[in-house]
């Protein structure tokens, strides 16, 4: 039996095993979130060098055991170099690759999640959008894929479409202005609701083309980061150096 596999993926964990060889996790289309030994990845002339190096995207060729995947061969297609020599860089990759590794399933359909990440690093290795507001929505999007995300389409009271411009964080979502005298919540700026509207319904390749003023940037990360502590129980280790 070939246990033989084709992967296409990035490189969320590393970690040291034995004198030569390294466990990965990555996060694959093909089959989500996985681990992998990969043998020899600490020998300066190994062939699996980048293979073990978290941030490396490209295809992987693996057999599957019983309880992880062992990498055979690679093929990287990009090595996010400028992010690596770059220290905002370093912490805005780190914080998205933990999310990718929390949330990641294995044996899924991980494609979106997959894409997600590779367009984010690559908005921050391109400078297409401020670093900031790469984080909003990578973290919106996330909360989509998840299953998760406000819903910014309706009233969460009456369900009317129109003048929804206020939202209430605890009904999850907006509210229109014939509710909000009883269910309270934030005024939103126009301009906030279709960003809202915009990354939840946008394909995660098209996401990063984008600018915000600055009133705006502020309500959407406030009403972001509340939301998101509010709704989603993890707190990331790598959040911390983004906060200070």
């Amino acid at each position: 039996m070939d246990n033989r596999v084709f992967l296409t993926g990035i490189v969320l964990t590393s970690m040291p095993v034995g004198e030569y060889d390294k466990r990965i996790t990555l996060l694959s289309k093909e089959q989500g979130r996985i681990s992998a030994f990969v043998r020899g990845a600490r020998r300066p002339k190994s062939p699996l060098l980048a293979a073990g190096n978290p941030l490396s995207f490209g295809t992987f060729e693996a057999f599957r055991g019983r309880d992880s995947y062992t990498i055979s061969k690679s093929d990287i297609d990009n090595y996010f170099d400028t992010l690596r020599t770059d220290i905002d860089g370093v912490w805005y990759a780190s914080y998205f690759l933990e999310i990718a590794d929390y949330y990641g399933q294995e044996g899924v359909d991980e494609t979106e999640r997959l894409k997600l990440l590779y367009a984010a690093l690559r908005a921050l290795e391109k400078k297409q959008m401020a670093p900031g507001l790469v984080k909003l929505v990578y973290e919106l999007k996330t909360m989509t894929i998840n299953g998760d995300e406000p819903n910014v389409f309706q009233c969460m009271d009456c369900g009317k479409q129109e003048d929804i411009l206020y939202f209430s964080m605890n009904k999850r979502g907006c509210v229109c202005g014939d509710c909000y005298a009883k269910e309270g919540g934030e005024a939103l700026k126009q301009s906030v609701l279709y960003t809202l509207q915009y990354v939840i319904t946008t394909p995660p390749e098209k996401l990063f083309s984008f600018t915000l003023g600055e009133e705006a940037y502020v309500q959407l990360r406030e009403i972001i980061t509340r939301y998101r502590r509010r709704y989603m129980d993890h707190l990331f280790k790598s959040e911390r150096f983004l906060e200070n």
